[in-house]
């Protein structure tokens, strides 16, 4: 078993512009899947918009990214709003936790949880076994996963 952390950051119509710069500056590639990828209408505001972005290299270099759902341009950070049934916070980043089984993520989930905010259950998702997000006490958002292909 092993967990790994990466920064996760948040734009509002910038993750893919922002990937490639990571990725250029490094060496390395981008894995990209947009909104319209997991069944947005392709015509829909912000469908081409980044879901899951990863700039990665054979350095050791990662970093995640993705649109927030919403507005595009600047957002201030801190800014609460309510979409889709969600509530959202808009932070520049997250800090993200990739392990290899579920029970693994789970108990890194259940440790964090006390006192936290759940802002997605931790459940199956269309791109991993297991994907939940809450913001801990502390006031910072995590997001807990499941490696695809676990």
């Amino acid at each position: 078993m092993s967990l790994t952390t990466t920064t996760h950051l948040n734009f509002h119509g910038d993750a893919r512009a922002a990937l490639d710069l990571y990725a250029s500056a490094v060496g390395g590639t981008v894995a990209a899947t947009t909104y319209a990828d997991l069944g947005m209408p392709a015509d829909a505001p912000g469908a081409d918009g980044v879901v899951f972005g990863l700039a990665g290299a054979d350095n050791g270099f990662r970093v995640m990214a993705y649109d927030v759902p919403g507005p595009r341009g600047a957002v201030p950070a801190g800014t609460t709003r309510r979409e889709n049934g969600m509530t959202l916070t808009d932070q520049p980043f997250f800090v993200s936790v990739r392990g290899e089984t579920l029970d693994e993520v789970r108990a890194v989930w259940d440790g964090l949880a006390d006192g936290a905010t759940v802002v997605e259950p931790l459940a199956a998702s269309a791109w991993s076994p297991g994907f939940g997000m809450l913001t801990d006490r502390f006031g910072v958002t995590w997001v807990l996963d499941v490696a695809a292909g676990a």
